[in-house]
């Protein structure tokens, strides 16, 4: 009788007890991925099919459900790593071929946003728009932002007269300080992620721009990429509103390539996938 009445009281706790969906998510620059072979900067490194498919089997180790890639130069190319039977892919309707996009596994519903084209600033300057989707995620609407911002001001300060580089990458993160700022307003729960182009210390100017009254949670401060050698990272994923409550601590993975010989740098890319799994209750 005893035993009955534990397995009666273990039954109705369990029922009670919120359930999570696990999401993981994902940013990765995939440098200059393209499948053009003319038209090309001098320096960058034609892929061969080799190339891809190993892209690809590293793809599907990553495993994640969304996923914010950089650099990549259209749809077409992108399902070369993500295929269409497991992916959904939007990209940046952008005039550059260095394009920002999102993967997002079927199955998993989102609308898409108008495109920030906010950050590309000057038509010639040749930078991004933001990449803005919604998902309908267990617990309702979960804004997702995947950027690739200004290179050039990494290592830099920003004192009384910055480089030219850093003030275009300051006023980039002005723009999405905005957009977070409305998601803060509206009360969503959003994600900003990709490559940020700046290590963002705690003191950097930049976190303090582009976060200032919003509590942000971002699973990459204080520590360093495994990528190619312990480095600063510059890809982030910046979570906000109530999804920082779903972050599943210690979950933050970078996914290091096998090859470390220096010429897989370019055959493969110079920044490695970077995710973190939040628990979306239901």
């Amino acid at each position: 009788m005893r035993a009955w009445c534990l397995a009666f009281v273990l039954s109705l706790l369990t029922a009670a007890a919120p359930r999570a969906a696990e999401l993981k998510i994902a940013t990765w620059n995939l440098n200059w991925l393209t499948s053009r072979v003319t038209g090309l900067p001098a320096d960058v490194k034609i892929r061969q099919p080799e190339d891809f498919d190993r892209l690809r089997a590293y793809a599907l180790e990553l495993d994640a459900d969304v996923v914010a890639i950089e650099e990549v130069d259209n749809a077409e190319t992108a399902r070369r790593l993500f295929p269409p039977e497991t992916y959904s892919i939007h990209m940046s309707r952008d005039r550059v071929r260095q394009r920002v996009g999102i993967a997002v596994r079927r199955g998993l519903p989102y609308t898409v946003n108008p495109d920030v084209t906010a950050l590309a600033l000057d038509p010639m300057a040749h930078l991004r728009s933001g990449v803005d989707i919604t998902l309908d995620s267990p617990a309702g609407p979960l804004r997702v932002l995947a950027i690739h911002l200004k290179q050039g001001c990494q290592y830099l300060t920003f004192g009384r007269t910055p480089h030219t580089t850093c003030v275009t990458l300051m006023s980039q993160f002005d723009i999405v300080a905005q957009w977070i700022a409305a998601r803060r307003d509206e009360a969503i729960p959003f994600l900003v992620l990709g490559d940020f182009n700046r290590g963002l210390d705690k003191n950097d100017p930049f976190i303090r721009k582009i976060g200032g009254p919003t509590p942000l949670t971002r699973p990459t401060e204080g520590l360093s990429s495994p990528c190619w050698g312990h480095e600063s990272f510059i890809d982030h994923i910046l979570i906000g509103g109530a999804a920082r409550a779903w972050v599943k601590p210690n979950s933050l993975r970078v996914l290091a390539y096998r090859e470390t010989d220096p010429e897989w740098k370019e055959r493969l890319s110079d920044h490695c996938p970077v995710s973190v799994r939040l628990m979306v209750p239901d």
